[in-house]
């Protein structure tokens, strides 16, 4: 008898936290968010409810075109994705030449700083009074050095991988 007075105020009760919105959390490998379920369904499913705490909504990205779908690029063939040898070997010829133009600068930079280290004997300059400061901007010029040959011995590299 109890259960047939208690049956309809449980209802009542579902039906009350459903209209406000009562949001679950339902286990499983994808979990999930939801208010779209009964409190008897969510109470089957093993779900939780989560009160008191905001919940963001994030949008997923949509997928991308695949590379199927994409028109065919100039130079192109249609059925593989091999550039003609002509375009590849313009590539390679920019390429070498920016490759070629960046080492001339790395040397420029790594003959300039050679000069003003002067093998740690660079001259002081009128700032530099107190011998710490000559001694801080010689370590930083030994260590730009070190970089720029890093920098210039990377490059060779690149440019020898060249065809």
């Amino acid at each position: 008898m109890l259960n047939r007075l208690l049956a309809p105020l449980l209802v009542l009760v579902c039906l009350g936290a459903q209209a406000q919105g009562t949001v679950y959390r339902c286990p499983g490998p994808p979990v999930l968010y939801t208010d779209a379920l009964s409190a008897k369904e969510a109470h089957e499913k093993g779900c939780r409810t989560i009160e008191g705490t905001p919940i963001t909504v994030l949008q997923a990205p949509k997928p991308r075109p695949s590379m199927a779908a994409a028109p065919a690029a100039e130079g192109v063939r249609g059925g593989d994705s091999r550039v003609d040898a002509g375009q590849q070997r313009a590539r390679d010829d920019q390429r070498r030449q920016v490759l070629q133009a960046e080492l001339r600068q790395a040397e420029e930079r790594l003959a300039n700083a050679q000069k003003e280290f002067g093998n740690g004997q660079g001259e002081r300059r009128g700032d530099e009074r107190n011998y710490q400061k000559y001694l801080d901007r010689m370590a930083e010029l030994k260590d730009s050095i070190a970089r720029y040959e890093a920098d210039v011995q990377a490059l060779k590299r690149e440019i020898s991988k060249l065809p």
